[in-house]
């Protein structure tokens, strides 16, 4: 692995920023300087980013039926990409509210999307799924759960969340990434992690 660089934050020169769009997510312009590779620092670059703060993805699995949960729901910005079909197959998320751990925020929102519980949580990492547009950083978690009756439409009215769950054995689920069909990245991740961890989480678990 070749050394990573030395470089910080403190490194970075912060010129200015400014808010031209605030609701439930915001748009923040950036004006700022960062050292180079090669020596100096660069001009004043001009960076919007979306402000999506940090959210938590778990993707339950049962270790004695070597199952795992997965739910399926429409997605404005499939649609807004034209994916022809803009229901995404997913592992449960959701957003990590002040005041919140991210073990926490998976909890409630495998209980709340999927209908199920995870008994317990294994930290898989913190990914950045688009760090040059966004600030998101989404924490993901391999969780166990009885997957036996695991079914129905589920999610929050006050929410308008209109969400399948179904189940998987993992031979089937893995091939959802093979096929090009498991298409969210927290959700492919999860199974390439599993896939490579499985034999030792299940030791762990059962």
């Amino acid at each position: 692995m070749p050394d990573l660089t030395s470089f910080t934050r403190r490194d970075v020169e912060l010129v200015g920023k400014e808010t031209p769009f605030r609701r439930y997510f915001q748009l923040d312009t950036y004006y700022l300087r960062h050292p180079l590779f090669q020596g100096g620092m660069s001009p004043v670059l001009q960076r919007e980013v979306f402000e999506r703060g940090q959210s938590a993805c778990c993707l339950p699995y049962d270790p004695a039926r070597d199952e795992v949960v997965l739910i399926e729901q429409f997605r404005p910005g499939a649609l807004a990409a034209d994916d022809p079909r803009p229901w995404l197959i997913e592992a449960p998320a959701g957003i990590v509210e002040t005041g919140e751990t991210p073990e926490e925020v998976v909890r409630r929102e495998v209980q709340e999307e999927a209908g199920c519980t995870v008994t317990d949580v294994e930290f898989v990492m913190d990914l950045y799924p688009s760090p040059g547009a966004t600030s998101e950083r989404v924490a993901m978690f391999i969780g166990r759960a009885a997957t036996e009756n695991v079914v129905g439409i589920h999610g929050l009215d006050d929410e308008a969340e209109d969400i399948r769950v179904f189940t998987l054995p993992f031979a089937e689920a893995i091939g959802l990434v093979d096929t090009g069909k498991g298409q969210t990245a927290a959700g492919a991740i999860l199974l390439l992690w599993l896939a490579q961890h499985r034999d030792a989480l299940r030791a762990k678990w059962t």
